[in-house]
């Protein structure tokens, strides 16, 4: 029996914590469909987190409709969420994810699969490996290979904006320089976003090598720019010291446009039909 996506609509909803509200999301699976279990969504960082919303919500349709319950969550100082962007840290974001967890455990008693984009990724990763109860599928949707090499990159937004300032002020003159400036203690103000010396820290020491999770199916999507493409040298190394762990790996190639990153709001098609079919053969 086929679904149309579009005729799923999601359900609004805060969810209180220790630390103010969270806004979620819930998509219930399709009425007409038995519930297969139920995915909790890790959005990605900054700004890549508005520039995937659309991709997120086609997805999670496409999910619900093959019976799927999913679970978005702005998550701390995020979105339409409680608390300062400069008050987030790591460790409250995994609190978060833990209290989604629960929530979606109370509200469908099947089993709860992860699926993280770019910095959410590795969160979702962190968080799995250390959750008491095994999730049931990891679904990466471009992780992000190293935290010091995206806080770099993160940074470099406020060299590239100083360039084009006219306010006379002392400007930066590298991320080293940024860096040190977080290291005794600043809060930088980057592309919008506070960014505290905190969350700085924990991203930089991220690593995928050291996330392996061993108890989950793992499928990793990765975005190549056209059929035939291979994976990133760093990221084919990161598969294999997860295989020779016993991680439960399977590597999806989808040419299509970095959608996280493009100055428009861009979908692609490919990868939600891809990730789709991955759920739809495990129902």
């Amino acid at each position: 029996m086929k679904m149309d996506p579009g005729s799923i609509h999601a359900e609004p909803f805060f969810l209180q914590t220790e630390l103010g509200q969270r806004f979620c999301l819930f998509h219930q699976p399709h009425p007409g469909r038995k519930c297969q279990g139920t995915i909790l969504y890790v959005h990605p960082f900054g700004d890549e987190m508005n520039k995937a919303r659309r991709m997120a919500a086609v997805q999670a349709r496409a999910f619900a409709a093959i019976g799927w319950g999913v679970l978005q969550m702005d998550l701390f100082g995020c979105g339409d969420s409680s608390g300062e962007f400069r008050d987030a840290r790591w460790d409250i974001w995994k609190q978060d994810l833990a209290r989604a967890r629960l929530w979606l455990e109370s509200r469908l008693a099947v089993p709860v699969s992860l699926w993280g984009l770019r910095l959410g990724a590795l969160l979702a990763l962190d968080f799995a490996q250390d959750a008491a109860n095994a999730v049931d599928r990891i679904i990466l949707w471009q992780p992000v290979i190293s935290g010091e090499t995206f806080l770099s990159q993160f940074l470099r937004l406020r060299m590239a904006g100083e360039l084009f300032s006219t306010v006379s002020e002392e400007k930066s003159t590298g991320t080293a320089m940024l860096r040190k400036q977080m290291e005794e203690g600043e809060t930088l103000e980057i592309a919008g976003y506070e960014l505290a010396p905190g969350l700085a820290n924990a991203i930089d020491g991220l690593k995928a090598a050291e996330l392996a999770v061993g108890k989950s199916a793992v499928h990793w999507f990765e975005i190549i720019p056209e059929p035939g493409r291979s994976m990133t040298s760093a990221g084919a190394k990161i598969t294999e010291k997860w295989k020779q762990k016993g991680v439960d790996l399977h590597v999806h190639l989808i040419p299509c446009q970095p959608f996280w990153a493009t100055q428009e709001i861009s979908e692609c098609a490919e990868l939600i039909s891809a990730t789709t079919s991955v759920f739809a053969l495990a129902a």
